[in-house]
């Protein structure tokens, strides 16, 4: 059986949607796809969230959803039973993490503090979200860990932007990020799902060449 590819290795940027009404998942999700954005993760903060990951696996093949803010085992189920393919946390705990685990899907979770990264090193789990990312100490924090804990690779969320993702992007050990910023509210509002796809479309090329 073929190992499913790493969720840092989907796109350069994995959109995080927080989505109220489930009936604007599919068009939102092809916006993305169609801007080169095919990995999205669809927080689980709202009652639509479910709904919203059922709908974009179904309906958007070409799409790999995936659920963000999983915060206990009850979730991980939620999120799989809906069809995530992925599944992201903003921390972690031992119950959470043996869940995830069991899930039989990819999975990143949070970190925010060396010892954080060396204990899910210790499990065997080198592939993690950093967040709260620029709160928690940013570019310069990532940078510090490429030498001592080079097998950590990460996917910073929080407070990433169109004008700092290249930033983040560069680093040997940085996958892709998380981000809000090709998913502006007054657009989600007006269902303007072509902006959206324009955005989409910058935000994939972030990644720096050369």
């Amino acid at each position: 059986m073929t190992p499913a590819p790493s969720v840092l290795d989907l796109a350069p940027v994995i959109p995080v949607v927080v989505l109220e009404d489930a009936a604007d998942a599919v068009p939102l999700a092809r916006a993305l796809v169609a801007g080169g954005l095919p990995a999205i993760e669809v927080t689980l903060r709202t009652a639509a969230a479910p709904e919203a990951i059922r709908a974009i696996a179904d309906a958007v093949p070409e799409a790999v959803v995936g659920a963000g803010t999983v915060l206990g085992p009850e979730s991980v189920r939620t999120a799989v039973a809906a069809g995530a393919r992925f599944l992201v946390s903003p921390g972690w705990t031992d119950p959470l993490l043996d869940a995830m685990r069991a899930s039989g899907v990819p999975f990143l979770p949070g970190v925010s503090t060396v010892s954080e990264v060396m204990a899910l090193l210790e499990r065997g789990v080198t592939e993690m979200k950093f967040f709260p990312a620029e709160a928690a100490g940013g570019v310069g924090w990532l940078k510090s860990l490429a030498s001592p804990l080079p097998q950590a690779r990460f996917c910073p969320t929080g407070g990433v932007t169109a004008a700092n993702a290249a930033g983040y992007l560069a680093l040997p050990n940085v996958g892709c990020v998380g981000g809000t910023w090709m998913l502006p509210a007054d657009a989600l509002a007006a269902k303007d799902w072509e902006r959206v796809r324009a955005l989409a479309a910058e935000a994939s090329g972030a990644r720096p060449t050369g």
